[in-house]
């Protein structure tokens, strides 16, 4: 049984419409999208580069107060008791290899890259870089990165130094 002609042809008129309305709704939705993104290519941009003391003056920037302090030799095979290294803004490495701010050659029990003190604005961190013995604060060994305070001892390889601000 077949529908009679006027049906089928209401049903297919009434599909034909569906589907052109779809049409002009998607092309309608994809038009706001690229209007919406031309317009924000087309704005001004409002972000700009401040030297540091006009951030400063502007009351946008905080201070960078670094935790500094300085690291003093107790005993070491390669060092002279009594010697100081300043900690700064940057990161201070010790071991027995020549490319160290601090080289310990004559330690014997030191690995080529041993321990990094990284200053930073909540202290001064010591973090082992994968020695053969440790590194160890206060007779503990490291096992991820401390922060150091004052008056810690920190034994690389034989070399003792302690931390002071």
């Amino acid at each position: 049984m077949t529908p009679p002609l006027g049906e089928s042809i209401a049903v297919d008129e009434a599909l034909v419409i569906l589907k052109v309305l779809f049409l002009v709704l998607l092309y309608l939705f994809i038009w706001r999208i690229v209007r919406t993104a031309s317009k924000d290519v087309r704005l001004p941009q409002e972000s700009f580069i401040l030297r540091p003391g006009e951030a400063e003056a502007a009351g946008l920037s905080q201070p960078s107060a670094i935790q500094t302090g300085k690291l003093t030799v107790l005993k070491s095979p390669a060092l002279e008791p009594g010697t100081t290294y300043e900690l700064d803004s940057t990161p201070l490495t010790i071991g027995r290899g020549g490319q160290n701010d601090v080289p310990i050659e004559q330690d014997e029990f030191a690995s080529a890259r041993h321990a990094r003190f990284e200053p930073r604005r909540d202290g001064v961190w010591v973090q082992d870089r994968g020695s053969t013995n440790g590194t160890f604060v206060n007779g503990a060994q490291l096992e991820r990165p401390r922060r150091l305070a004052p008056g810690d001892v920190v034994r690389v390889g034989e070399t003792d130094l302690r931390y002071d601000r």
